[in-house]
């Protein structure tokens, strides 16, 4: 992940950057060995730039903060998940065009 403005989270910061945050979060939860999960990199790399100072564009590894995994309920991934004021407010599965991803930003700036 070269994008600075892309956020790692782990179980340690998830509370600060995502349940905390002033403004929207899209977290991607993903896994390391995930195709699909691969293909996206880019494009949130693309979003984290664009939305600077809007939102925020977070990187959830799955296999290394599973206990998050469990808690949002996720099953597949890559799994996009909007928080707004510390809740969920949007969610989709499945690697998505960029336009689509935007669009579930957008809608909840």
């Amino acid at each position: 992940m070269a994008n600075s403005n892309l956020v790692h989270l782990t179980a340690a910061n998830f509370q600060a950057e995502v349940l905390q945050s002033t403004v929207p979060v899209l977290v991607d939860f993903w896994a390391e060995w995930c195709g699909p999960c691969k293909m996206l990199t880019p494009v949130l790399d693309e979003l984290a730039t664009e939305f600077s100072g809007k939102a925020k564009i977070a990187k959830c590894n799955v296999d290394e903060a599973g206990e998050l995994a469990t808690q949002y309920r996720i099953t597949s991934i890559p799994a996009l998940i909007v928080f707004k004021g510390g809740k969920v407010v949007a969610q989709a599965v499945g690697a998505r065009p960029k336009k689509e991803i935007q669009k579930l930003v957008s809608e909840n700036l």
